[in-house]
């Protein structure tokens, strides 16, 4: 009887799963959508890892701690330190000998233990920035520079991670279902932020600073359990990998051969002006709702839930129009223009003292950041050369993370000028923040005027590139 009932839901789960699920149908007899959803789980510790540095710890810095916005932004932005290795980190992994017979796997245990690291030394620096206990005679400095090294390693973790896992999940399917496989993964992104957001918004009602150490150290161990469960058996042993490996492209040739594609240039320009758009706001959504509205941390907090759910829609809208033959491209402007009114909704929320046009604009945010970065990732791997999976990946992520980096750096800088500045409250206390949503808006409008002419010359490539895998 328990074994039908068990049947009966697997079926409906298949059934259902195509229709429902973007991107669900690269499942095969070979690759069922069982496996492809266990090895997803990486990108769940990886939304997991972004809804604690850029939602949960930021807000609490910022208002409970009274960290400077400035500083708390730069310790979100020094991932970006590592962010431009991400390429050459994917063109390792397309080139790793070992003697196990592996390429993706070692690169994902490396960056796994960079995040567990990082969690492992963040509490003890959050501790001496709180000033809990007997960590108030600490030096105020040992305390930044631990929580700075914390940042750091968990972010040069996520990194790794992420891009050598998307580069694993290509590889098991065809060339022509690698978009599709890729951005299963990303809406396994969104779901892991939406989650995570919603347990420690949870966890963290009753804000206490050992209930936050405690939600720290359940990450870090969560991520090592997670991540070893999604690889496991995942990547095939090839034995001629532990032998004499065959002769490779310079990283500095491979990366010539790269952006000498039409368009690869003009599209890098593009993901950059567009995901600092909508990631200078990162780190400032929470403090604005708690500063501007009121809200408390486990309300902040479930914003990341919101954002997550806005982008699940957008990536959901982008699959079915790609998936009929739609334009990569008109996904990126779609993205940029509905950004615009949603962070005019943010912006006007504050004055008018209307979370529920907050949560609105946020949600629009989502949507909109969804779609543009659906749009980026398929123009990007439909544009990759061959035996450059990893490379084409790395690339997207690097220049994306470069470019949220500097956004949230300069998001809190410009926060905290416009608080130091006299006279300059004209808005409330949201005010600050809201010149820096003003400036996404700019750069947006940037973003729609830079895609146009790289729709003219990467369209007809772009087509030429999908139909290669067709009919090889």
């Amino acid at each position: 009887m328990i074994g039908r009932y068990r049947q009966m839901a697997v079926y409906r789960l298949a059934t259902l799963a195509p229709k429902y699920l973007p991107f669900a149908d690269v499942a095969s007899d070979a690759l069922p959508l069982s496996r492809l959803m266990r090895l997803s789980l990486f990108q769940f510790t990886v939304g997991m890892a972004l809804v604690l540095l850029v939602g949960t710890l930021n807000r609490v810095m910022i208002v409970e701690l009274g960290v400077p916005a400035s500083l708390v932004s730069t310790m979100l932005a020094l991932p970006l330190l590592f962010a431009p290795f991400r390429a050459l980190i994917g063109y390792r992994s397309d080139t790793h000998r070992s003697a196990l017979g592996w390429r993706r796997v070692p690169y994902i245990w490396k960056g796994t233990m960079l995040q567990f690291g990082g969690f492992a030394i963040m509490p003890f620096a959050l501790l001496v920035l709180s000033g809990f206990g007997e960590a108030h005679d600490a030096p105020l400095w040992i305390g930044h520079g631990a929580a700075a090294l914390a940042f750091l390693l968990v972010g040069a973790g996520v990194h790794m991670v992420q891009t050598v896992g998307l580069a694993l999940a290509t590889d098991l399917v065809p060339p022509r279902d690698q978009p599709n496989v890729v951005g299963l993964m990303y809406v396994m992104l969104l779901v892991g932020m939406g989650v995570s957001a919603m347990v420690f918004g949870a966890l963290l009602e009753d804000y206490s600073a050992g209930r936050l150490i405690q939600v720290i150290q359940g990450a870090a161990v969560l991520t090592v359990f997670v991540n070893v469960f999604a690889i496991w058996k995942q990547e095939s042993r090839d034995r001629s990998r532990a032998v004499a490996a065959r002769p490779q492209p310079e990283f500095a040739e491979a990366w010539r051969l790269f952006i000498a594609g039409p368009g690869a240039v003009r599209r890098l320009v593009v993901i950059a002006l567009g995901t600092a758009a909508f990631g200078m706001a990162d780190v400032l959504l929470e403090p604005y709702g708690g500063q501007a509205l009121g809200l408390t941390v486990g309300e902040t907090t479930r914003l990341t839930a919101t954002m997550a759910a806005g982008g699940i829609m957008g990536f959901a809208m982008a699959s079915r129009i790609l998936s009929r033959g739609g334009d990569p491209l008109t996904m990126i402007r779609l993205g940029a223009l509905a950004g615009l009114p949603a962070f005019a909704a943010i912006i006007v929320s504050g004055p008018v003292q209307m979370p529920l046009l907050f949560v609105a604009g946020v949600l629009g945010t989502g949507f909109g950041a969804g779609l543009f970065g659906h749009g980026t990732l398929t123009a990007t791997m439909r544009m990759a050369p061959r035996e450059q999976t990893g490379l084409a990946l790395g690339a997207w992520g690097a220049v994306q993370a470069t470019a949220a980096g500097i956004a949230i750096a300069l998001g809190g800088v410009i926060r905290d000028v416009i608080v130091a500045a006299p006279d300059m409250d004209w808005f409330g206390p949201g005010t600050a923040y809201m010149a820096v949503f003003g400036l996404e808006m700019a750069l947006l409008v940037l973003t729609l005027a830079a895609v146009l002419p790289l729709e003219r010359t990467t369209r007809g490539p772009a087509a030429a590139a999908v139909s290669v895998p067709e009919g090889s």
